[in-house]
């Protein structure tokens, strides 16, 4: 097979680990004509010129991308359109332009990652975060069968959400969540010292915690969760996960297209 190219589009990546990912990757698997490169991007308005323009096979989109870039694209995976965010792009390249079609792998890797830890006393989960990576999340606890509510700083723009404030209220009797996960960006680099989480006195060796965060890793939210026992879970195995899924959809889809330009 011949050299593929792909990327990682967002707005800010300085604090990005997936090029090093991706070419550790090629290298280990012999595909030394592969690509990675990272596109930072103050919008989405040049987005299909450069993707064509770079020839990219396929990319990775990347906050705050995951929802804005829906518009701009010609086809949804049924996944990607049930949560109503993209983080994956294969491109399709045609005499008469390029296609591109998007997917969430966020969603079953975090789903993939997060079952092994489940137990039967792990029932209800608050998920911090209302965006894209908040969509995925609540994509993967409904087929582990777990009731969830979002906490937003806005719950009455959102369903099934409550406030930060609440929180703030609740003390140990009335907490019945065993999982908690950070779907923000709080916490991630530079901004090592914030947490999303204020109330570490309510965890307990029963709770499981997991930041989709991997820069810094740990971060202080996993840190705080650790002291109390929590079982933690940072946001690289996700990475990895997501990552190797998206290469199984670009690999397959440019078989695919090589085999239908035959």
């Amino acid at each position: 097979m011949t050299g593929l190219r792909f990327a990682l589009v967002g707005k800010r990546l300085g604090h990005s680990f997936s090029k090093k990912y991706f070419d550790s990757k090629f290298e280990m698997s012999g595909l030394d004509k592969y690509s990675y490169t990272l596109l930072e991007m103050p919008d989405l308005s040049n987005l299909t010129n450069i993707v064509s323009r770079c020839s990219l096979d396929g990319f990775n989109v990347t906050i705050p991308y995951k929802r804005d870039i829906l518009p701009l694209l010609d086809s949804l995976d049924p996944t990607a359109e049930d949560i109503g965010a993209v983080n994956t792009v294969a491109v399709c390249h045609t005499a008469s332009g390029i296609a591109m079609r998007g997917y969430n792998t966020d969603a079953p890797a975090f789903e993939q990652t997060l079952r092994p830890l489940i137990t039967h006393q792990h029932r209800k989960a608050l998920v911090l975060g209302t965006g894209g990576a908040a969509q995925a999340v609540a994509w993967g606890l409904k087929k582990l069968n777990i009731d969830f509510v979002f906490v937003s700083r806005h719950p009455e723009l959102h369903t099934l959400s409550i406030g930060y404030d609440t929180l703030l209220r609740l003390n140990r009797d009335d907490f019945d969540y065993q999982i908690i996960i950070n779907a923000t960006p709080v916490g991630m680099f530079p901004d090592i010292d914030s947490t999303p989480w204020c109330r570490p006195d309510l965890l307990t060796s029963g709770h499981i915690c997991y930041d989709l965060t991997y820069n810094p890793s740990p971060t202080r939210f996993l840190k705080e969760a650790a002291a109390h026992g929590a079982t933690i879970v940072g946001g690289l195995e996700m990475l990895h996960r997501q990552a190797d899924l998206a290469f199984e959809i670009w690999t397959h889809t440019s078989t695919s297209n090589s085999q239908s330009s035959k």
